[in-house]
């Protein structure tokens, strides 16, 4: 494009517009297309109007100037449009212009500050990077937050505004002629150009993080009341920010949200030429909006005018910086001109970027540009390429004098320094590797070697390709890392970042242990701690999943000798416990893991007692994930296993929360089932009787224990069948004799009830009657114990329904407990009577009264010839006493007593009104005495009888429910000879009034 000069100062320049505007305004002349700057003469025929004119409060604004640059448009722009044109608000008097004969320009004009119908696209919604590619858009958007975490500062920022303390006074003048428009217009910029700026010093990066967030505010606000020139120049004054690098450190964070202004800007125009570009489709007459995929043949030419003037503005921008960044930021809008020009525009501005003498301003430059032109959806990938390969030559000056003499004024170091242009060259290198070949790839590489050789600019080529690229070419990379520059930037980084992209892709299986010898010849030599475990962490990884155990224990045995010099382990737990979670995770024999010489030695570098729970609560997790189904009776990872659930459960204390407990209890559980001794019960028993000595504070590895042992004893007799030898009559009498001893330790006493019952079946089971009788004993003297309110499913409840159910629970046990010859007649049934009559029960409930129906069902049920139900080998008291008077003589005294409590409880509820309840009990116990006593006797039938009746005395009892119990009873003793049966029966009669 042709250079062009312009006046040396301002005031020339408007002194010669006025001129020219004063000569032509006589004639009109139509427009042409031409190929030359806009800001020379124009030729402007307008009607009549007023202009809004924008001061700050206390003068105008100012900026140093420089020569203007040639104009950003092609031969398809036409420039006989006021370049001012699209910077003002709405006119007030479009229509009576309108109404005017006029130029076509001058129509186009006065059509162009139309405002689109409000509620017809309603006003714009401002979003950052709109439109951009979805990959690289979802890219940067994560990569922000990262920047502002980490280029951070506590120096103290300063920033130049004019809009800042109380914004602009909109002042409303009107304008008798066109030149009195222009030269408003001209006055608007020269408050910007060569008026006085505000310069607010000493700012935090909160407080210089807040004030951009203002500008950002006064952007949009000014952009909606129609202030164009004002939003203007707030993104100009947003891009000359990106000029200072007085404080280094927070560039990148800088650049991050003064790009978001600019993207906002950018959305900006691009929406208000949308809401300006309404077309007619062919063949219709009413105006639609733009489609998405719109055309620029779609465009009317008012809409195109206004967006060349937007451009010419941009370009009469004096200064380099600000005017690379607003043109980038409004880039998108050249697809309401042409289609062609992304290509041209975006090497143009490439190119331009040259002039910029800091490369760090310069690569953030580049960032942007490559950002802008993927949002745009350019096919055209080659100014990516183009961008990077200006960045290698100009890579050497990151090393000048004079940025070496800067740094040390700021007092920042190489290192630092080099890392504040990773983001950005982390984002063009990604967008040059977007769906590049290994071609690509090759060809930067020798590019790199070539210009540089540079250790950050390998660093961000591995971190931007492909991590399959990188590992087919892993042997080279490492050659390339071996002997590259690495001044300002560690070469141990370099490693690091090899060894993610191999952990992720799989290198040449031939190549695997060469790669690893050739990398830590290198790694292995490092003496700072932090540096090694860096590596290492990641490294590992590539070990466990790529080569054998055997090259995982020798590098488990290289980080100890490392990280034990000085006790250096003890700043850096967290990089170490990454190591030992993906030696876990890639693990592929565990067992083999556990016999490693070196994995338990790794496992004592951890000194802190919390991290060393923390891994070994790792340990146990992988090892019951991967081996859910598996045992093992390998007595060295036994012992391994030992060990690590010992450092868990020995740091369990008062102090604990319960879900640590449960936490650490539920993997030792584990634990204690997957060892597996087989046929070997002896051994089994041994174990857990270590386990039992090692695990003395959960009690939830105590109840696994006793379920366990319980567990062996019944398998010991399903493999005997039943009939016990000596030794396996010894062997289950000390099975439960250990849970016997156990059960007591636990201090849940609802868990003691559980385990004591059951363990008491089990002893039955196996014919140990003594150690049966004192476990049921046991159980019965806990029943007092239990609490009145206990927690069920997070929730707090009383007690009495699982006293109920625990309690018939046991009286089916009870059933089949022989009697001992020195304890009597049902001893054991008598002290659960004793427990149930001292046992504090509400007396509002039916807790009481249903416990003695289940004794009166056990008790009937044991007066029978033959029991329903025994266990082999075991004679139960139906065997014992053969239905003896005696026996008989004692079951029906205690029935008696039994009843007589019954009956006591129905009176009770009589006293107190609780008529529904008392209704219910003395049904229930009618149908037990009418079906299980001898009704033959007057006595126990003139009991039922009154229990019939007070059953229905309140009418309490449903008539369903009485009829029901009738035919039941009928059809009960349907079979029975006996007269006083049916007469029994036809007394049962139903109450009329009853409900």
């Amino acid at each position: 494009m042709p250079a062009t000069t312009t006046p040396r100062t301002s005031c020339e320049w408007i002194s010669r517009t006025r001129d020219r505007l004063q000569e032509n305004v006589k004639k009109q002349l139509p427009s042409e297309e031409i190929l030359d700057h806009p800001l020379k003469p124009l030729v402007v025929t307008m009607s009549e109007t007023r202009i809004v004119k924008l001061r700050t409060v206390g003068g105008s604004t100012t900026s140093s100037t420089r020569s203007s640059t040639p104009t950003p448009t092609q031969s398809s722009l036409a420039y006989s449009m006021d370049p001012l044109g699209a910077l003002e608000g709405s006119d007030p008097l479009s229509q009576l212009a309108n109404q005017q004969k006029m130029d076509p320009l001058s129509a186009m004009a006065a059509e162009s500050w139309v405002e689109p119908v409000e509620g017809k696209r309603g006003k714009e919604n401002v979003t950052a990077s709109a439109g951009m590619d979805d990959g690289f858009q979802e890219s940067w958007a994560s990569r922000k937050a990262g920047i502002l975490c980490k280029f951070t500062t506590s120096e103290k920022l300063s920033i130049v505004t004019s809009f800042l303390s109380g914004g602009e006074k909109v002042v409303v003048k009107a304008q008798s002629s066109v030149v009195d428009k222009v030269r408003t217009r001209l006055e608007q910029l020269d408050d910007f150009e060569e008026g006085s700026v505000r310069q607010m010093l000493d700012l935090s990066q909160q407080e210089y993080m807040g004030r951009i967030e203002q500008l950002n505010s006064e952007l949009v606000q000014a952009w909606h009341q129609d202030q164009r020139v004002k939003a203007l120049k707030i993104a100009i004054q947003c891009s000359k920010l990106l000029v200072d690098t007085s404080v280094i450190q927070f560039y990148p964070s800088k650049f991050v949200l003064i790009s978001d202004i600019l993207d906002i800007f950018g959305k900006l125009v691009y929406e208000r030429l949308r809401t300006k570009s309404d077309y007619c489709a062919p063949g219709s007459k009413v105006p639609t909006p733009l489609p998405e995929n719109f055309t620029p043949d779609m465009v009317p030419e008012s809409a195109k005018e206004t967006c060349r003037n937007w451009f010419y503005k941009i370009a009469s921008i004096r200064e380099l910086v600000p005017r690379l960044y607003v043109e980038m930021a409004i880039l998108k809008s050249y697809s309401f001109l042409t289609s062609g020009e992304f290509s041209q525009g975006l090497l143009r501005l490439t190119r331009m970027i040259r002039g910029i003498g800091d490369p760090l301003v310069a690569v953030y430059a580049r960032c942007y540009l490559c950002r802008v032109g993927l949002s745009i959806n350019s096919s055209d990938r080659v100014y990516l390429r183009e961008n990077f390969y200006d960045f290698l030559s100009i890579y050497n000056q990151l090393f000048s004098p004079s940025v070496r003499m800067d740094l040390t004024f700021q007092k920042v170091d190489l290192s630092t320094y080099l890392t504040l242009y990773t983001p950005a060259l982390d984002y063009i290198l990604q967008s040059v590797a977007h769906d590049a070949t290994e071609k690509t790839l090759a060809d930067i590489l020798d590019r790199c070697k070539q210009k540089c050789n540079s250790a950050l600019l390998f660093n961000t080529i591995m971190a931007a390709f492909k991590p399959a690229y990188i590992a087919a070419r892993a042997t080279q990379f490492v050659e390339l890392l071996t002997s590259c520059d690495e001044e300002g930037f560690p070469k141990y980084l370099l490693f690091r970042t090899l060894g993610l992209c191999l952990t992720l892709a799989d290198p040449p299986t031939e190549y695997c242990l060469q790669i690893l010898n050739d990398v830590w010849k290198i790694v292995s030599k490092l003496t700072d701690p932090a540096q090694y475990i860096c590596c290492a962490e990641v490294w590992v990884q590539y070990v466990a999943k790529h080569l054998s155990t055997r090259e995982v224990n020798t590098f488990l045995g290289d980080i100890i000798k490392h990280m034990s010099v000085g006790r250096a382990y003890e700043s850096h737990y967290s990089s170490l416990q990454t190591v030992m979670e993906r030696v876990l995770s890639h693990a592929n024999d565990f067992e083999t893991l556990l016999t490693m010489d070196k994995f338990l030695p790794m496992l004592d570098i951890f000194q802190k007692e919390s991290v060393k729970v923390d891994v070994c609560k790792s340990i146990m997790s992988h090892y019951t994930k991967h081996y859910q189904y598996q045992t093992t009776n390998d007595p060295v990872i036994t012992n391994a296993l030992m060990f690590i659930c010992r450092v868990m459960h020995d740091s369990v204390n008062a102090l604990t929360v319960e879900d640590e407990k449960r936490q650490i209890g539920n993997l030792i559980c584990n634990f204690v089932k997957r060892v597996d001794f087989g046929r070997d019960f002896e051994q089994q028993l041994s174990f857990y009787v270590e386990a039992r000595a090692s695990f003395t504070n959960l009690d939830v590895i105590h109840a696994q224990l006793v379920q366990s042992v319980n567990r062996l004893a019944v398998d010991t007799r399903c493999i005997v069948k039943g009939h016990h030898t000596r030794k396996t009559a010894s062997f289950v009498h000390a099975c439960a004799a250990y849970c016997y001893i156990t059960i007591p330790s636990i201090s849940s006493v609802l868990m003691k009830l559980e385990l004591y019952l059951l363990s008491g079946q089990v002893a039955l089971l196996n014919q140990c009657l003594g150690q049966a009788d004192a476990c049921l004993k046991a159980a019965l003297s806990l029943i007092a114990d239990v609490p009145k309110i206990i927690e069920i499913d997070g929730k707090q409840k009383s007690s009495e329904p699982y006293i109920v159910s625990y309690i018939c629970n046991f009286l089916s046990t009870l059933l089949i407990v022989p009697d001992s010859p020195e304890q009597g007649v049902l001893y054991l049934t008598r002290g659960l009577l004793n427990v149930i009559q001292n046992y504090s029960w509400d007396p509002q409930s039916a807790g009481r009264a249903t416990v003695y129906l289940y004794v009166l069902d056990m008790l009937s049920t044991a007066a029978q010839e033959s029991y329903p139900y025994h266990i082999d080998m075991v004679d139960s008291n139906d065997v014992l006493y053969g239905s003896d008077p005696k026996f008989i003589a004692e079951l029906n005294r205690m029935c008696s007593v039994v009843v007589e409590e019954i009956l006591s409880h129905l009176q009770y509820l009589g006293k107190n009104e609780l008529f529904s309840k008392q209704s219910s009990l003395a049904l229930d116990l009618l149908i037990r005495i009418a079906t299980k006593a001898d009704l033959s006797k007057p006595d126990l039938a003139t009991l039922a009888l009154n229990l019939w009746n007070l059953s229905q005395k309140h009418g309490c009892l449903d008539v369903k429910l009485a009829v029901r119990t009738t035919e039941y009873l009928k059809k009960k003793f349907s079979g029975c000879n006996q007269e006083y049966y049916a007469e029994f029966i036809s007394r049962l009669k139903i109450k009329s009034q009853v409900k």
